[in-house]
């Protein structure tokens, strides 16, 4: 496959680096660590109202651009080059995605017009039994339940590491059936954060950069029409099979943000190589470091082509289900889970040969690249560390899954 970007696709890549390098300087980023939000609320809003990022992939008719998932990776990538300290990849990636692959034509006309004008949301599915699962990130993870009373449901269990969960307008949370067990009886559900009997919590993590919360909830009620999907096809939803492709998606995209890391890490150490001096001249020209640069560069590029095929795979998959035909599940859980391996390892290792390079200064707090390996260390465990999704990746070599 030969990929390369349009005219419009180079436009958007190049406006978001421009932008992101201007406004997420080391000092934006630092001061948003240090807030509750983890992020500017005007920032936000500049974002959501003259550039409209939010809604890129959100349909037209629901108030979006209508663009693909090839320029949303392309966002992505950006964001996470310059360590973007804001809700999108928990609204966009998380939250829009799960209306445009579970929700009804309804909700999508009630809700998405909501988070393109800058109401963010998030997804909350693991609960505290995924620690102990071997850092499983899937459907398997769900143990929230609800039973339905009259015409409302009552959600009870908690949620851990849910992004942005302690700041988002909107949650959608994966619920199963109190009766039923692994990926049965599991349904999304939408409601307002400030819905009584829902708790959060901000947790304290190694990235400052990015915002995780505990969710409990304590019978939560909620009406018949916060279920995502359609109420006349209800016998025919499956939340599993929306779960596991919305996590698919997420996956994807937070390879892109991996990647971006990725390639920052290398630009920052072959200019920091280029000015440090040692026995008289820089060390750049020393053979290990370019060595190890070179390596850098490699991680990069492959994990840019991993990337950008998957997003291809992402895209076809929005527009089966947009177009009411079934979904390749096999084609898409291989190109997240090759992306998501690959990348989780490239970052990492970049960022640890970043430190490497920058010596003793690496790890102090006057440089940047501590956050850049806290954000390595933090994406690698989420959605799957890299050794998870190549036992995934075996097992679908094995097997083989059907479609959606």
């Amino acid at each position: 496959m030969e990929f390369v970007f349009t005219d419009e696709q180079n436009m958007i890549r190049d406006t978001a680096e421009s932008f992101l390098q201007e406004v997420s300087t080391s000092a934006a980023i630092r001061d948003a660590m240090a807030t509750e939000r983890g992020y500017d609320p005007a920032l936000w809003q500049t974002v959501c109202t003259d550039l409209v990022w939010q809604a890129i992939h959100t349909p037209e008719d629901c108030g979006g651009l209508g663009l693909g998932y090839v320029e949303l990776v392309a966002m992505q990538e950006q964001m996470g080059r310059f360590l973007f300290c804001s809700p999108y990849f928990s609204s966009v990636c998380l939250g829009i995605n799960a209306l445009l692959v579970a929700g009804s034509a309804q909700q999508q006309q009630q809700y998405l017009p909501e988070f393109c004008a800058g109401k963010t949301a998030t997804l909350a599915f693991a609960g505290a039994a995924a620690a102990a699962r071997g850092g499983r990130w899937d459907v398997a993870t769900v143990d929230a339940t609800f039973t339905t009373q009259g015409e409302h449901y009552q959600l009870n269990g908690s949620y851990e590491f849910v992004t942005d969960g302690a700041s988002a307008d909107y949650l959608i949370l994966a619920a199963r059936d109190a009766a039923s067990q692994a990926d049965e009886g599991i349904h999304l559900f939408i409601a307002a954060a400030d819905t009584k009997g829902i708790e959060r919590e901000l947790l304290p993590t190694m990235d400052q950069t990015r915002k995780w919360a505990r969710i409990k909830l304590n019978n939560v009620r909620l009406p018949k029409a916060s279920m995502l999907g359609d109420e006349s096809k209800a016998a025919e939803r499956n939340g599993a099979q929306s779960l596991a492709v919305i996590l698919d998606l997420a996956t994807i995209a937070l390879a892109a943000e991996q990647m971006g890391g990725a390639q920052q890490l290398l630009d920052m150490t072959v200019a920091y190589s280029k000015e440090r001096n040692q026995f008289g001249r820089a060390i750049a020209g020393f053979q290990a470091i370019k060595h190890k640069a070179a390596d850098m560069m490699l991680r990069v590029e492959v994990a840019r082509s991993g990337v950008y095929y998957a997003a291809c795979v992402a895209e076809e998959s929005l527009q089966a289900l947009q177009a009411g035909t079934p979904v390749d599940r096999a084609a898409l859980q291989e190109a997240a889970s090759v992306a998501k391996a690959y990348c989780s390892d490239a970052f990492f290792k970049n960022a640890g040969e970043a430190i490497q390079i920058h010596g003793g200064v690496g790890f102090s707090w006057e440089y940047d690249v501590h956050l850049y390996f806290k954000r390595a260390k933090a994406s690698e465990q989420f959605l799957g560390t890299g050794a998870w999704h190549r036992e995934r990746l075996a097992a679908l070599l094995l097997d083989g899954e059907g479609v959606l």
